[in-house]
């Protein structure tokens, strides 16, 4: 189900992905910050359509428009004995390699300690760990 936001015009492409990274400060006073701050922090979103409604905005120079956007599925790296379909609390590990290329999906800011996620699909190829771990890329669902 698209929920309805704000993006700057200059960003509000069909199609186009961002990570919304939460509130900020200079939208304290704004009418709109509702719409613009209904997003959850650290998400990867979709927008799927552009509404011809715009609005003046204090952070886009160019103001910010109405589109409706998607909240796509959480991309991580988890233990390689787990499977699709079980819902498991996933483990983050205590990796400190961070020039590591898959640093980021191993430290997924979404995932939160003791929340059960269900394992959706995963993807086939295994993930080399500088750390020794056995991951694999997985996609969860809340």
């Amino acid at each position: 189900m698209a929920q309805v936001t704000l993006i700057g015009e200059k960003l509000a492409e069909k199609e186009k992905e961002f990570i919304y990274l939460g509130p900020i400060n200079e939208c304290r006073n704004c009418k709109l910050k509702t719409v613009c701050f209904n997003l959850k922090p650290n998400r990867h979103y979709k927008i799927i359509k552009v509404r011809d409604k715009k609005h003046n905005c204090n952070v886009f120079e160019d103001g910010a428009v109405v589109v409706e956007v998607q909240e796509l599925p959480i991309v991580t790296l988890i233990d390689k004995k787990l499977s699709i379909g079980s819902k498991t609390i996933i483990e983050k590990n205590d990796c400190k390699s961070i020039g590591c290329f898959h640093y980021t999906l191993c430290n997924n800011k979404v995932i939160k300690k003791e929340k059960k996620y269900k394992i959706t699909k995963i993807f086939g190829k295994n993930i080399e760990c500088p750390m020794g771990y056995n991951l694999q890329k997985a996609e969860l669902k809340e």
